[in-house]
């Protein structure tokens, strides 16, 4: 649960005053504290609601919609990989396999050292580069299986240097 006292709540309220129009500008408010918190649970959205003054189902209906808004949270690397036609056709239920093996979790899942989260989306946009897996905003293309160990080391190489 995030407190309300929470450093975060200050900048997105910070944030949300920018704002003329605040009701339309619901998606954009949403992007922000979902930067801020990582994702946007109950606590986040009810007071998003209560700041641009519409009801909290409308924040829910949005944050629930849109794949892109998470509720739970993800991991430092949150993996998607998209199964849209082309990367369907061109193996992406193997990439997702492999990633599911090299991690130990399901999709949906958070790794239990909240490094990885692995999620699946519709469209990447990228065909050409089929299949697709984002990590964060990295876009690695023409995955194959065999991929996936060496680029989840890269992530994890990352951690060792800090």
């Amino acid at each position: 649960m995030i407190c309300k006292d929470n450093i975060g709540f200050k900048e997105l309220e910070n944030y949300i005053s920018t704002f003329e129009d605040k009701k339309s500008s619901l998606i954009i408010i949403l992007h922000r504290a979902q930067e801020i918190f990582g994702y946007i649970p109950e606590e986040v959205q009810e007071f998003i609601a209560e700041k641009i003054e519409v009801p909290i189902s409308k924040v829910y209906g949005v944050v629930s919609f849109y794949n892109f808004f998470s509720m739970v949270p993800k991991g430092k690397y949150p993996i998607s990989v998209c199964t849209g036609t082309a990367c369907y056709v061109r193996g992406a239920e193997k990439i997702l396999e492999a990633l599911q093996k090299e991690l130990g979790i399901k999709l949906g899942g958070v790794t239990s050292d909240g490094l990885f989260s692995l999620d699946s989306l519709r469209c990447v946009g990228a065909c050409g580069l089929a299949p697709v897996m984002l990590i964060g905003k990295d876009v690695h293309g023409k995955v194959k299986p065999e991929d996936v160990k060496e680029i989840i080391k890269k992530y994890k190489d990352l951690e060792i240097e800090k």
